[in-house]
């Protein structure tokens, strides 16, 4: 075994990193979370590894890694959802890693096939709901469509990957004839057109132009902790949620992740770092620092999550999702999902 694995099956063992100080790690992100400075600062803290950051969205960032090619200096992409890794791995972008600490901490649905990319960390996509005005609000996502909620809808545009994906594992999960029926009876739903991000679904409900929303759920989870414009605690407690199919397919979940770089100049960095964002200490930071639900079992929920609730995920292969984005983007464009 050599001694970077010898580190990585200690940090699995016991949380605590020890001394590696060998060299540098190349990191491009489209994660845009201030609060992910204490994972890479703790982690060159630990290990002596430099990081350097190339930041930017994640179409950008796979554009730049395909026209860089072989002289590539990416080690490590990290991004948010399965569509966007499983894009990076079809152009060839990404490289298989063999570590025994990923595939022993990872659950295998948060794992691709080729071990090219992995999960560290979930948010659940789930209903929020004016208590105020909602006396039964739907309880799995197939009752989005239901004409009770005409009228009731606040959603994301068909271009965001929230959207996309979520659409996505709908066909997965019912088929794409349902799938479009379902797509068609959201937009007959919508209260509003399809407009800004997750937390504008929630300050919709504040605001009284829609009833139901949809959002991942660190956006609440962070409103619980700390002070969020337009999301103040007394328009906190007016708000319900739910997560969707329970006893069904289970509430759909999106994921961040990573994957070494196909032409990574500093592979074994790279996969020392894959395996320190399954460690206990990383997975418990996503929960601390940003409202995430940990990629592996067991590791505590900080109080904001924890706060929510416990409930079934959907556990559908997310790389056959990730294929179904094509058909769901055809999908949109068919029933006018803007």
């Amino acid at each position: 075994m050599t001694s970077t694995r010898i580190i990585a099956a200690t940090l699995a063992a016991s949380c605590a990193l020890p001394a590696y100080a060998n060299g540098e790690l190349n990191l491009y992100s489209s994660r845009h979370y201030d609060t992910d400075e204490r994972l890479y600062s703790e982690f060159t803290e630990a290990t002596g590894i430099t990081i350097n950051r190339i930041e930017g969205n994640a179409d950008e960032l796979l554009t730049r890694m395909e026209a860089e090619g072989a002289n590539s200096p990416a080690d490590i992409l990290l991004t948010v959802d399965t569509s966007r890794l499983e894009r990076a791995k079809e152009m060839g972008l990404l490289q298989s890693v063999d570590s025994d600490v990923l595939e022993s901490r990872l659950p295998s649905y948060l794992q691709d096939a080729d071990n090219q990319w992995f999960g560290f960390s979930q948010r659940a996509r789930i209903f929020f709901y004016d208590k105020t005005d909602v006396e039964n609000p739907p309880l799995d996502y197939v009752s989005l469509a239901d004409p009770a909620y005409e009228g009731q809808l606040c959603h994301r545009s068909s271009s965001n990957v929230y959207s996309q994906t979520l659409l996505a594992a709908v066909i997965e999960n019912h088929g794409e004839e349902a799938a479009k029926n379902w797509a068609q009876g959201v937009v007959n739903n919508f209260a509003r057109a399809p407009q800004g991000g997750d937390t504008d679904q929630l300050r919709g409900l504040v605001s009284g132009e829609c009833d139901v929303s949809i959002s991942n759920t660190y956006y609440f989870a962070r409103a619980l902790r700390k002070d969020v414009d337009g999301l103040d605690k007394e328009a906190l407690e007016n708000i319900g949620w739910v997560f969707p199919a329970q006893g069904a397919e289970g509430a759909h979940m999106n994921l961040s992740g990573g994957g070494v770089a196909a032409n990574a100049p500093n592979r074994d960095n790279a996969v020392l770092f894959l395996e320190y964002l399954a460690s206990d200490q990383a997975q418990e930071y996503f929960s601390a620092g940003n409202d995430e639900y940990p990629g592996v079992p067991g590791v505590a929920l900080s109080p904001s999550v924890a706060a929510l609730g416990f409930f079934q995920t959907d556990n559908v292969d997310l790389s056959k999702v990730a294929k179904n984005v094509p058909t769901a983007q055809r999908i949109f464009n068919e029933v006018g999902w803007d």
